[in-house]
């Protein structure tokens, strides 16, 4: 993550926005008396929250794992040719 201070981030806000959001990379930034803060897109704070959520989710961690155990065994629904053309719209 880059790092920049406050007071290059307060003269170039409307860059570093810019470069946040199509780079989809945070930018930390560091000030002299205080707490630094982190800059980055809300569709970016949105998926690490989401993201988070699932982690904290024992329930959707167990379905992940035991979906992953059947995958590894090839043993999982195999959908039949009629259900593969709902699935992909053909």
């Amino acid at each position: 993550m880059d790092s920049i201070s406050v007071n290059r981030f307060r003269d170039n806000l409307k860059n570093f926005v810019e470069q946040v959001v199509a780079n989809h990379a945070p930018i930390k930034v560091t000030r002299r008396s205080g707490e630094d803060f982190v800059v980055m897109s809300a569709e970016d704070w949105e998926r690490e929250q989401e993201t988070l959520y699932i982690l904290q989710n024992s329930g959707l961690m167990q379905q992940i794992a035991g979906s992953l155990a059947t995958h590894a065994k090839d043993a999982g629904h195999k959908p039949n040719k009629e259900q593969m053309d709902e699935i992909t719209g053909i």
